[in-house]
């Protein structure tokens, strides 16, 4: 039986970046999707984590419930471990990780949330000058992560790591919002050998059938 189950949507960023590294890790685990249609489901989240946010982990095993998806990232590996180190064992290696890990989370897929935000209301009541510094703001992430990213082969170096997991949804969602590849050519290519990854290639196929539901055109 499986211990772990993830509960989830196929189009969130946070879920990918969390099915990411599970497939990293190669071990079994289950998802129960959550759908705005499905009360039972919805019900399901609301008892195992009040606060209604997804992915949210389950370890039937332990008997624990998490929800962050940095935090269920770090317990995998812990207490699950299999073929990925997602936190490097260098010390060095493993702050400049989880830095990269709170970059992409906060400067990328933060301003992505809200023009998608914004997008979901009716065209006269969004906030163009919100977009317009949500925008500005990923440009000015770019610049950064082009700078300080350059000539790596991986976010954090050589490796593939957490940092890598919340690199693939932040930058995917990002260039579709505010795209990047003709003018940040070290991102692009990143963004390339993200989406040609063997752990990845499944979250975004398992995601295309709901990518029309993505405001942002």
């Amino acid at each position: 039986m499986t211990a772990l189950t993830l509960y989830y949507h196929p189009l969130s960023s946070y879920c990918w970046k969390a099915l990411v590294a599970l497939n990293e890790h190669g071990i079994d685990y289950a998802l129960r999707q959550i759908d705005a249609a499905d009360a039972a489901a919805g019900a399901e989240l609301t008892a195992l984590w009040p606060m209604q946010r997804f992915p949210v982990l389950v370890d039937g095993a332990n008997d624990v419930v998490l929800p962050e998806t940095s935090i269920i990232i770090e317990y995998v590996t812990t207490r699950h471990p299999g073929a990925f180190a997602a936190i490097p064992a260098d010390p060095d290696a493993a702050i400049e990780t989880r830095l990269l890990d709170r970059l992409f989370d906060n400067d990328v897929m933060t301003p992505v949330q809200k023009v998608v935000f914004e997008h979901l209301r009716p065209e006269a009541e969004r906030d163009a000058a919100d977009i317009g510094r949500a925008r500005a703001a990923l440009r000015k992430a770019y610049d950064m992560l082009e700078a300080r990213l350059a000539g790596r082969t991986w976010a954090a170096g050589d490796a593939f790591t957490l940092a890598d997991c919340a690199a693939m949804p932040s930058l995917h969602y990002a260039d579709k919002v505010e795209p990047f590849r003709a003018t940040h050519p070290w991102l692009g290519d990143y963004l390339g050998r993200l989406e040609a990854r063997a752990s990845v290639v499944p979250v975004l196929e398992a995601a295309a059938p709901y990518a029309h539901f993505f405001p942002v055109k």
